[in-house]
């Protein structure tokens, strides 16, 4: 059974880069047509999609972060990356890594294949 955990600081200062590691258990993250999402959910607010990396390692970005975020792998340590510059305090969410076979971008938690317990971040000074 595929598991993901992620990972992160918990607290940011506002301007700090913002690092998140996903770690995949059960299976391999270059496994074909699968693409390892990163997705968040600000308080009281819907998910957002952040962005995505694939099973042969091409990325895709919601276009309204792409210019603060980066999404990275080590398939030596099935691992995906997050990093996120320039923090701003709206950027204070519960950010998940999942994952789907065949579909880059979802914004329904149930639709994706595997989907992990979420880590809080909060940006405050």
């Amino acid at each position: 059974q595929v598991q993901l955990q992620e990972s992160g600081p918990g607290l940011v200062k506002p301007s700090q880069t913002l690092s998140l590691t996903c770690t995949v258990s059960g299976g391999s993250i270059t496994t074909s047509y699968y693409y390892w999402s990163w997705i968040r959910q600000p308080p009281g607010k819907g998910l957002e999609w952040m962005g995505a990396i694939a099973y042969e390692g091409s990325n895709y970005y919601s276009p309204s972060l792409k210019s603060r975020t980066s999404i990275s792998r080590d398939t030596s340590k099935n691992t995906v990356y997050l990093q996120m510059n320039s923090l701003k305090p709206e950027d204070t969410a519960v950010y998940y890594c999942a994952a789907h076979r065949l579909v880059v971008k979802l914004c329904v938690s149930r639709l994706y294949d595997y989907w992990g317990q979420g880590t809080q971040v909060t940006v405050s000074s």
